[in-house]
């Protein structure tokens, strides 16, 4: 067992001496399929008896580590993972300020943590009993190479689930890390139908325990879907939070409710998996005398860093470490809100914001603590480095600029959409994008916000703020992680001097500045449809999307069977036509 912990230290400490294999322009070369880039030892013991453990959390299994690059090798074949999801109508009263009417997965917020390892695949049923709802969940940050139909987006992978029905998720963990899942259909995860998610793999820092997923949102009194079509229709925003949530909890204004804890030991380290699952809201987050290691920025390893603090925007997560060193006692996690790009009215109450850290032994009680000044900006972390280095051909040449706008229409009742190129998004529950592609069709309809991706090139796209409305937007991508070439305030300027092409940063999630442009480049190795989005659920809901159609002629050769598609569709047909439903669509649908 000394040897093998041995190799797998000096495995660590070869790693870099890795070269970087850039991911070249198209075609993709043979060298993307048979290169692997994987922890080498200088003794006769192979990677694959190193296994992952307190003091080799770099180690995996069977020659894969963390210096594995998962978009170009796969996983070890791993075992089934079978959840049942079921999500209905209840009340929810999380930070003892009363009840409101929610929709909960498995009648528990946050839903349920999915669990499983890098290579398994995952079965997830879901059933829908919501009463005049339907509903589709999506996995957050998940690739879904060549299973795009299980991506979860009701009008784009899929018709939305019809009350009454089930639909079976498969998807295999390509990734590790940490993230998230939530209903995708109009802005229903704002109503709480969301969980969180975490596929075990290797890491870039030992650790002795992982606490698990924390993830923070907001919280309000009204419901989600009230929420929404205020917004839609408001001349001064988004109405404004009542409160946060940590983990599913938190005091209240008048001192009701109650932190959520989390418990260690003193003398070990610990692994967080902080998420940003909120609506509307940016945050930053610190533990008090107890400083993060950064090991993860969404899915992807990072060359370990050490913050104080951190600020996460909607769908944004950190994997850190914490060393339990200090006095045995109570420190508090702290939250702070994005002032600068949202609000909340617990902000300016004198309530400490945030969780509790409780060392076994010390009373309980609120801690006395004290820690750094939290920021109120809503500016996306810098300085994460891709742990393994990929690079970005320099001769990539950036697409169309996408132009952000909006209008608001006063004949409307101030019916407020936000555009691309002039076009908010406006999607067809009845006839989902993917089903156009695969009946050999280009024709999308008005509103949908296709751009064509025909061949396996990398591309460039250039997002530009031209709306007057200066706000930062959290840009999610599905089916891909993107590459950050360069964001900034103003116009770019067109230049590629100081833009970065050799191992940028990469994610799934990142902040458009407000007034300014976001550079984002990604190869186009996924057959499907994808959509990229703000998270902000109110300005998806406002149109703020587009879809991207990648390689749409190998599209029904990758998926492969289409029976539960079709199936799914059947079903909502059956449910979704006029007169039989108590509401219509007045978003953008997703």
């Amino acid at each position: 067992m000394l040897v093998n912990t041995l190799a797998c230290w000096l495995s660590l400490g070869s790693l870099a001496f890795a070269g970087a294999i850039p991911r070249n322009a198209d075609p993709l070369p043979p060298s993307r399929v048979i290169v692997e880039r994987q922890a080498t030892t200088s003794t006769s013991v192979p990677d694959g008896q190193c296994t992952n453990g307190p003091r080799t959390r770099n180690c995996w299994s069977s020659g894969f580590s963390i210096a594995t690059d998962f978009d170009a090798k796969a996983p070890p074949a791993g075992k089934t993972v079978t959840y049942n999801l079921e999500i209905t109508n209840t009340t929810l009263n999380p930070d003892g300020a009363g009840d409101r009417n929610v929709m909960l997965i498995n009648n528990q917020f946050p839903g349920p943590v999915i669990r499983a390892s890098w290579g398994d695949t995952l079965v997830v049923n879901v059933k829908n009993s919501l009463a005049d709802n339907g509903t589709g969940i999506h996995w957050h940050g998940i690739r879904q190479l060549n299973s795009c139909q299980h991506d979860g987006v009701p009008g784009v992978t899929e018709c939305p689930i019809a009350p009454g029905k089930s639909r079976q998720y498969v998807f295999k963990c390509t990734q590790f890390g940490t993230s998230w899942y939530h209903s995708h259909w109009s802005a229903q995860y704002s109503e709480g139908t969301l969980g969180t998610l975490i596929i075990d793999g290797p890491a870039t820092a030992n650790y002795d325990e992982d606490l698990g997923t924390l993830p923070i949102t907001e919280w309000y009194s009204l419901p989600g879907f009230t929420l929404n079509e205020q917004a839609q229709h408001s001349q001064v925003g988004p109405p404004k939070p009542d409160n946060i949530l940590v983990n599913g909890t938190h005091v209240n204004a008048n001192g009701g409710g109650s932190y959520f804890t989390m418990k260690v030991k003193k003398g070990k380290k610990y692994r967080i998996r902080i998420i940003n699952t909120s609506v509307d809201t940016t945050f930053s987050v610190s533990m008090d005398k107890h400083p993060f290691t950064v090991i993860t920025s969404d899915f992807v390893p990072i060359k370990p860093i050490v913050a104080d603090q951190l600020t996460l925007a909607i769908g944004q997560r950190y994997d850190v470490v914490i060393n339990a060193n200090q006095t045995a006692d109570n420190y508090w996690f702290r939250v702070s809100v994005g002032t600068d790009c949202g609000s909340n009215d617990m902000v300016g109450k004198d309530i400490p914001l945030g969780a509790i850290l409780q060392y076994d032994g010390a009373p309980d009680g609120n801690p006395t603590s004290t820690g750094v000044t939290m920021r109120t900006s809503c500016n996306d972390e810098t300085n994460l480095v891709p742990f393994v280095p990929n690079s970005v051909p320099t001769d990539i040449v950036p697409q169309a600029e996408m132009q952000l706008n909006h209008h608001q229409d006063a004949t409307d009742n101030f019916l407020f959409r936000w555009t691309i190129d002039g076009s908010p998004i406006i999607v067809d529950w009845n006839q989902p994008s993917l089903q156009t592609a695969l009946e050999g069709s280009s024709t999308f309809g008005n509103n949908s916000n296709v751009y064509e991706m025909p061949s396996s090139n990398w591309y460039f796209w250039w997002i530009q703020t031209t709306s007057f409305i200066a706000i930062p937007h959290p840009i999610h991508l599905h089916g891909h992680d993107f590459y950050i070439l360069g964001s900034g305030a103003g116009t770019w300027d067109g230049s590629t001097a100081g833009l970065n092409f050799a191992n940028p940063t990469r994610r799934d999630t990142a902040t458009l500045p407000g007034g300014g442009y976001l550079l984002l480049a990604f190869p186009a190795d996924n057959p499907g449809l994808w959509v990229m989005h703000c998270h902000i659920a109110w300005h998806a809901s406002q149109g703020l999307s587009v879809q991207f159609l990648e390689r749409k002629t190998e599209i029904k050769g990758a998926i492969g069977s289409t029976a539960a598609f079709d199936q799914g569709c059947n079903e909502w047909d059956d449910y979704w036509f006029p007169g039989n439903h108590p509401y219509n669509q007045t978003d953008s649908g997703i």
